[in-house]
């Protein structure tokens, strides 16, 4: 579990230090002999030498690991000039927000098609403890998990949801959340927080791509006929009854018949109509 480390202030041991170095100095002068002198000189230069080892500058957004012979004795985050125990090794995590984009994976979603998927992740390391001691490499440990997952993911959902109520690859809101928390639960061995996951790239493969743009586009022409049927439909029933109403004419089931075909021919064709003028009478 993270602790904090033991730190004091740099200044003011660096401070600390020259003083001592100073009132050492004046002791040896005071003696005059050169034996003490010189065993005053080389306790200080000891002293500071040891002293050193505890310095240590940590950046903004930036975390200390500290370890004294293979044993972790703490973390210090607190960005400036600080001193901690000597003889200690400092490994270095960043606490700064970061991003990657997965490699475009092809994989088979639900429905066994083919597909191209990449995703961003954005992360923060929040327990530099767990960063450095619980897995080897806490980047790459991200950058698997998160291809797993993105696998994970496809393999759950079509790229197409032709269902009422299935959720499908294009839902951008609904397949990142899902995302994001499967990545949660993944990272969090390795003291990552994952903040945000979304699909960056989502294709059909190249083999079936040409195919499935056929599909789709002969399921919009379907739904367009469709709307246009329903209209055109409501329209002529519209015209007869305001015939009827307003008694502009009387027509029998034949004639209701032969106008409503022409009126569907006109509304629901793809390209413009020549309309025939009668100048005979109505039955001519």
């Amino acid at each position: 579990m993270e602790r904090r480390a033991f730190r004091v202030n740099g200044f003011a041991v660096l401070v600390g230090l020259l003083i001592l170095g100073a009132v050492m100095a004046g002791i040896a002068l005071a003696s005059g002999t050169e034996i003490v002198i010189a065993a005053v000189a080389i306790l200080w230069a000891v002293v500071a030498v040891v002293v050193s080892t505890g310095f240590v500058v940590i950046n903004p957004n930036e975390a200390k690991v500290v370890q004294f012979l293979g044993r972790y004795v703490g973390s210090v985050n607190d960005a400036g000039f600080q001193w901690v125990l000597p003889f200690t090794s400092k490994q270095r995590i960043t606490l700064r927000v970061r991003n990657f984009e997965t490699a475009k994976l092809k994989v088979n979603d639900a429905d066994g098609n083919p597909v191209e998927i990449a995703a961003v992740v954005v992360y923060r390391v929040t327990d530099p403890a767990k960063a450095a001691f619980s897995v080897d490499d806490y980047e790459e440990y991200i950058a698997i998990q998160s291809e797993a997952a993105v696998r994970h993911l496809a393999t759950s959902h079509p790229y197409d949801a032709h269902e009422e109520g299935r959720t499908s690859l294009r839902d951008g809101v609904e397949v990142a959340a899902e995302l994001t928390g499967e990545l949660v639960e993944r990272t969090e061995l390795a003291g990552v927080e994952v903040l945000e996951a979304r699909i960056t790239h989502l294709a059909y493969a190249p083999e079936i791509a040409q195919a499935m743009l056929v599909r789709q586009q002969a399921t919009q022409v379907v739904a367009a006929r469709t709307q246009i049927v329903a209209g055109a439909v409501g329209m002529v029933q519209l015209a007869l009854n305001r015939l009827a109403e307003e008694g502009v004419v009387e027509l029998d089931e034949e004639r209701k018949a032969q106008m409503v075909s022409n009126l569907l021919v006109v509304l629901c064709g793809d390209r413009a109509t020549q309309p025939v003028v009668n100048a005979g009478s109505l039955y001519a």
